[in-house]
């Protein structure tokens, strides 16, 4: 076989797992929070963002298909999956937070990357780049400020939960809506951020007014 011939199975592959986290993370969304329907399907979500992701990592850096931009947005998908999966932990009395703190740098220093490849090497702004990595920036430092106090990373923990999976699945739309071309120029980029923004600002307030009425 090849190397094209298995370049084009590794893209196969990749659309195959976006395909089913996309499925699983609707499924996952819609039912009920906490009951096994939701829980067996986010955990298939996890591990299908998590195999899309890897994959794409792979496809970047493999002969001429070395994509910067795809790598940089498989690191940014795969830090949300991860520390959204992970937050899991966050409930419990003994928390060993050693490889959120790596992944949490790991976002940082990409989401620098994000920013600068491109006002360094191409000698301009890249929008979709610059963004992305600003929202990766906000949360991984924001991670680490929680690092520090337990007792609010504990009392948090359903929060970081919900919107970093959110944020994986934004990112499993984003990448159906921008190769299927279904808006026009950058908007496709967007539009799937703002309509998960939105519904993670319901969950937000909702979780708020929950803990506010007891």
């Amino acid at each position: 076989m090849n190397t094209e011939k298995s370049i084009q199975i590794l893209i196969y592959t990749h659309a195959f797992f976006g395909g089913a986290a996309l499925l699983t993370g609707f499924i996952s969304i819609v039912s009920k929070k906490g009951k096994l329907i939701h829980r067996k399907s986010g955990k298939l979500f996890y591990y299908a963002m998590l195999c899309s992701a890897v994959t794409a990592l792979i496809i970047a850096v493999l002969p001429k298909h070395e994509s910067p931009f795809l790598f940089s947005i498989g690191i940014f998908s795969s830090y949300f999956i991860l520390t959204g999966y992970r937050a899991l932990n966050f409930k419990s009395e003994s928390i060993n937070l050693l490889m959120d703190k790596i992944i949490s740098w790991a976002m940082i220093v990409t989401a620098v990357l994000m920013i600068l490849y491109n006002p360094i090497f191409n000698q301009r702004i890249n929008i979709v780049l610059s963004v992305f990595g600003i929202v990766g920036l906000f949360f991984s430092i924001r991670d680490l400020v929680l690092f520090k106090d337990i007792t609010r990373l504990r009392r948090g923990w359903l929060k970081l939960h919900l919107g970093k999976m959110m944020g994986g699945y934004i990112s499993a739309a984003t990448a159906f809506v921008v190769v299927n071309n279904f808006f026009p120029s950058f908007y496709g980029w967007f539009i799937p951020g703002i309509v998960g923004g939105i519904y993670i600002t319901y969950w937000m307030n909702k979780l708020n007014k929950k803990a506010y009425s007891y």
